[in-house]
């Protein structure tokens, strides 16, 4: 007999506690609320990128394969909630805006002027495949919304953007949770080491940063 999804969560608390509490209020969204409660937590998860969608996304999967929503209503209600997340966060960067993006910017030690000119620069010329691939990348998939609503790329190019890279995306994990079925959890495990490789590399990157701005600094005093 199959595990019931509130079952399946229960399990997943008992072994794992820091994603247990995730799994369960993300499961009683979805068995509350059907496929609107999938696309709320995924819109939560992606203006609060802590709230991890390897966990979300396949046990959204799991209910499908358990007959508690139809798959076609996982993937649009799940990708309206990327969409809408995005969304919120592109209206943050917007709000922010470039001025006070340059003044902010120029606050911070160990950086210039025109090292944000470059990134915008970049941004210009290859910000259409940032926001489509990024929706891939987990952390990054959330937070490549700021810089978009900053540059106030059209709304209507990052929304379409968004929605195909997130469809792609869920897509993935919603049908590996579905075809794993009580074993939907896997997914989270394998998606968890690619994020934590995300944030290494970030964390090297702007070590290097830091380190370049610090040497370039005391050779320009000596």
């Amino acid at each position: 007999m199959h595990l019931t999804l509130s079952a399946a969560a229960h399990r997943l608390s008992a072994a794992s506690e820091p994603q247990g509490g995730i799994a369960g209020w993300a499961a009683g969204l979805v068995e509350t609320f059907g496929g609107p409660g999938a696309g709320a937590a995924i819109a939560l998860e992606n203006v609060f990128p802590p709230l991890p969608s390897e966990v979300i996304l396949p046990l959204t999967g799991f209910a499908a394969s358990q007959g508690v929503l139809s798959i076609a209503s996982a993937l649009f209600w799940t990708t309206l909630g990327s969409v809408v997340g995005a969304v919120v966060l592109y209206g943050v960067g917007a709000v922010f805006g470039r001025e006070r993006m340059h003044v902010w910017w120029a606050k911070l030690p160990l950086v210039k002027a025109s090292d944000l000119v470059r990134t915008e620069a970049w941004f210009a010329r290859h910000g259409t495949k940032a926001v489509l691939l990024g929706r891939m990348v987990p952390v990054f998939r959330s937070l490549i919304s700021v810089p978009a609503g900053v540059e106030r790329m059209p709304l209507p190019v990052f929304v379409a953007l968004t929605a195909a890279g997130s469809l792609l995306w869920n897509t993935v994990l919603v049908m590996a949770g579905y075809l794993l079925g009580d074993q939907w959890d896997v997914v989270g495990a394998y998606v968890g080491v690619v994020s934590k490789a995300v944030l290494a590399l970030a964390v090297l990157a702007l070590a290097g940063y830091v380190t370049v701005r610090v040497r370039s600094r005391r050779r320009g005093k000596s």
